[in-house]
Order: structure tokens, then sequence, then C-alpha cells
């Protein structure tokens, strides 16, 4: 049996959702495929794919198999990429979608370095916090901040999205320094609006590694972080904001972190900052351009970490819409 074929094959079948769609992609009949996918779940020990005469679903097993086939198979491309087209010079109209206050602060600033490193490629950027279908918007690249949702996309990690408490020195001074992840019920907090006026920030507690669910209230409450980031800012209570907003603040001290030994977030799971695209796609020399060009400025740890800034831009730039 070739595995590398019948890992195609599978991961085909799972994409087009069909025996015959995936015959169809590598010109085969329907039974030959479904015959190639029941020797590779053979090979495996494990049943990938649950089959009914309406329609077909993945396994637990299979889900599984199928982001590491995917992740293997796009990683075969890229080795061969890597040849076919080391003398490829990126060019053309990069579409870039970004979530709006992320992509202000830390998109937009580094356009002018790219865009002098690559004269050929011309940026049309669109910044907003709705969700983005990568394909039926015709994005070439999706910067996310947050979770992900959709397996039928290619994701590359660019940093972590890690939420930090903090709050105004002079609100501190009146109101005082909590010192467990209890006394935040005490204070006035400002809640990002997800449901409801109250929330649950999620707290690691130092070294122990527990978790601990901390119910919190404030006065206001915003659909947005940036503008939960003025109210903190104002001195109207405590927040639970991205270390890349708030970064800057923390470091010159218009800020000051909130249980500084103690991790926090808005959800158990860590989240982190991807650069998202089509995985059907040949990943162009541009968007491979721009990708690499935001892990260069992201990583190995995000500036916004350690004191760093987004270069200064005078005046924000005109983009193609």
């Amino acid at each position: 049996m070739d595995t590398l074929h019948s890992m195609r094959l599978f991961a085909e079948v799972v994409d087009s959702g069909s025996f015959s769609a995936a015959g169809r992609r590598f010109g085969l009949a329907a039974s030959s495929v479904s015959r190639q996918v029941g020797s590779l779940e053979d090979s495996l020990g494990a049943r990938l794919l649950n089959r009914s005469t309406r329609k077909l679903s993945l396994t637990q097993a299979g889900r599984l198999y199928h982001e590491r086939v995917r992740q293997i198979l796009a990683d075969i491309e890229d080795a061969n990429r890597s040849v076919s087209h080391l003398e490829a010079v990126p060019r053309g109209i990069l579409r870039i979608n970004g979530p709006t206050v992320f992509g202000r602060l830390h998109i937009a600033p580094h356009l002018p370095e790219f865009l002098d490193r690559y004269p050929e490629i011309d940026i049309d950027l669109t910044l907003t916090d709705h969700f983005v279908d990568v394909i039926e918007e015709g994005a070439d690249v999706v910067v996310r901040v947050g979770g992900l949702s959709d397996s039928s996309l290619f994701a590359r990690r660019l940093a972590p999205n890690r939420r930090i408490l903090c709050a105004a020195p002079d609100y501190l001074n009146r109101r005082g320094r909590p010192v467990t992840g209890t006394d935040l019920t005490k204070h006035t907090c400002l809640v990002y609006k997800l449901q409801s006026t109250t929330a649950t920030w999620h707290i690691c507690c130092g070294e122990s590694g527990q978790h601990q669910e901390v119910r919190v209230s404030g006065r206001v409450t915003a659909n947005n972080a940036e503008a939960l980031h003025v109210g903190v800012l104002g001195g109207v209570g405590i927040a639970l904001l991205p270390t890349w907003l708030v970064g800057d603040d923390i470091q010159t001290g218009r800020l000051e972190r909130v249980l500084p030994t103690q991790e926090a977030d808005l959800t158990p799971d860590e989240t982190s900052i991807h650069a998202i695209y089509p995985h059907k796609r040949l990943l162009s020399a541009k968007v491979r351009a721009f990708v690499d060009f935001l892990v260069e400025k992201y990583q190995p740890t995000p500036y916004w970490e350690i004191g760093g800034t987004a270069p200064a831009v005078e005046a924000e730039p005109a983009f193609a819409k």
C-alpha cells in the first residue's frame, strides 16, 4: 500500500465530502477510493470515517488523523515548493484581512518596511472585527486573534495572545491592590461584553498551576478591547487585556499589572495569533513573504512583551479597497 497516496486520498475524501468527489479529483472510481481508505484504516487499526448511505463523518480518531495528515501534506508541499519556487519573486496585490485594533497597532505600522522590501507587491488591507470567511472574501491571508474553528484552512502561529490583569496606579492607590483572585470580586472591573454584565475570569494561581474561576462585574462593559483600554487608562477599574494592547503602558508605568505572578484569561484554554490561508491554494510567493515577515517581527518573543513598540507612522497610508 502506498501510504502517502492513501493519506492524500483520505484528506481529499474529507475535504470534498464523498468518495465519488475524491475519485474524480484523482481519476479513480468511488469504489476504489473507498477500498484504499479502508486499507488505510486496516493498517492503522482504527476507523477513520463513519459511513452511511447519506453522508460521511469523521470519527474521533479520524479527526485527529486528518489534522496530522494535513500538516504532513503541507510540509511535503513546502519542501517541494522551497526547491521549485526558489527563484520566484513575490509580486501582485496581496489581500490581507485582520482585526481592527491589532491591525492598526501591529500590522499597519510594519507595512512600509514590507513594501520597501518587496517593491513588486501592492497591499489591499481590510481591518474588521467581524468573522471573515477566507475563501468567500477572497483574502490571501487573514490574521486572526483567538481560537481557530475552520479545519479546512491552514494556520501558522505568529505569537501567543496573552492577557494580563491591569489597572491605572491611581485606581490601585485609591482602592488597594488585590492579593488573590478572590479579591477581584471586591473591585470595579471593566468587562468584555460576551453575554451579560458579569464575566468569568480564569486565574492560574502561580507555581501551583491551579485554576480559579472568578466572577467579576463592573460599571463598564464593552465589546471592543480598545474601549476597555481607554477606560482602564482613565482609572475606572481593573481590566483583563491582551499584552499586545497594554504592553507599552505597563513598561511606561501608565498601567500596573494586577496579580503579577499569576496568569489570567477569558477562557481556560490558551489562545494565539495566527496567519490563516486556504489550504488548497498553492501558497504564493507573496503570501509566504508576508507570513514570514510577520514571524520575523513577532518571534521568538513578541516585542510588545519585552517593552518594544511597532514603528511609528506619522500618517496612515492609503490602502486599496
